[in-house]
């Protein structure tokens, strides 16, 4: 078998992974500056050493995906043995458990701002603001970044006299 040679940076996230019990790659712990994450991660995938997975847990999303919804990273058995991890119960890959509901800390600003657009009548910038202590610019970024592109939400807006316009994401059931 042909030895896979690891960097530091691949080498400090892959052992984060394997050293937790669900082998998952987020919230990764190095001090990575820019898109250096993103290139080591897409490095250990192309090797076959960490795998995508649905993510449960927003905090640990890696991309989202148009069919599967948000995808996370967890070690592969390959990463184990690369890593001379024998232990018996780390050679079995973690069991692929049905996606649960995605989790949100509580209390967050995401979360705040969430909950308005879902309120009925939705909500202004101005109101968000007011809301989040955030500026204008730091809240359109949260809606076109966070909420459309990385949760995949599907924000609406609509002008309504006497209001301006209205931002809201569907009722939840």
């Amino acid at each position: 078998m042909t030895q896979i040679q690891l960097s530091d940076a691949q080498a400090v996230i892959l052992s984060t992974a394997c050293a937790r019990e669900d082998g998952a790659v987020f919230p990764v712990t190095a001090s990575l500056k820019g898109g250096a994450v993103g290139n080591v991660c897409k490095s250990l995938l192309k090797q076959g050493l960490i795998e995508e997975i649905a993510a449960t847990d927003l905090n640990t999303v890696w991309r989202h995906d148009e069919e599967r919804g948000p995808i996370t990273l967890r070690a592969t058995p390959l990463a184990y043995s690369t890593l001379g991890i024998t232990d018996e119960q780390d050679e079995t890959p973690p069991a692929e458990t049905p996606p649960a509901p995605v989790q949100r800390r509580k209390g967050t600003k995401q979360e705040t701002l969430i909950e308005m657009l879902r309120a009925d009548g939705g909500a202004t910038i101005d109101e968000i603001v007011e809301a989040t202590g955030w500026q204008p610019h730091t809240v359109r970024g949260a809606m076109s970044g966070a909420l459309k592109k990385k949760l995949g939400l599907s924000i609406t807006s609509e002008k309504v006299e006497g209001r301006g316009r209205v931002y809201s994401l569907p009722q939840t059931p």
